[in-house]
């Protein structure tokens, strides 16, 4: 009987550990690149909880550690050219999300 007692207790132990821990979170990235190349500063991601940036190096960028959510893709141009931006970006665990090139305009 107390072995019987100890075996309970012990998966009653293990089961209640198991869902103590919250599942394991790997983030994604987001990368692109820029038109004109030479004429981006820094790349930012902008969430309603998070910021991230980048320096835009040779008109591509890649934003890392980035977690899930919904993002805005701002790109920080050089005068005379205008900031670019793209709206939801989706980010889920582990995944690059490519959002292609953008375009800078005058």
């Amino acid at each position: 009987m107390k072995i019987y007692k100890l075996g309970l207790m012990v998966i009653g132990i293990a089961v209640t550990g198991l869902f103590a821990f919250k599942a394991i979170s790997i983030n994604g990235s987001v990368k692109g690149t820029v038109s004109p190349a030479n004429e981006a500063n820094m790349a930012w991601i902008v969430s309603s909880t998070d910021t991230l940036k980048v320096p835009v190096e040779k008109g591509t960028f890649e934003i890392r550690d980035v977690k899930p959510g919904i993002y805005k893709v701002i790109i920080e141009a050089k005068p005379p050219y205008k900031n670019a931006a793209t709206d939801a970006i989706t980010v889920n665990d582990g995944q690059v999300i490519d959002v292609g090139e953008i375009k800078l305009a005058q």
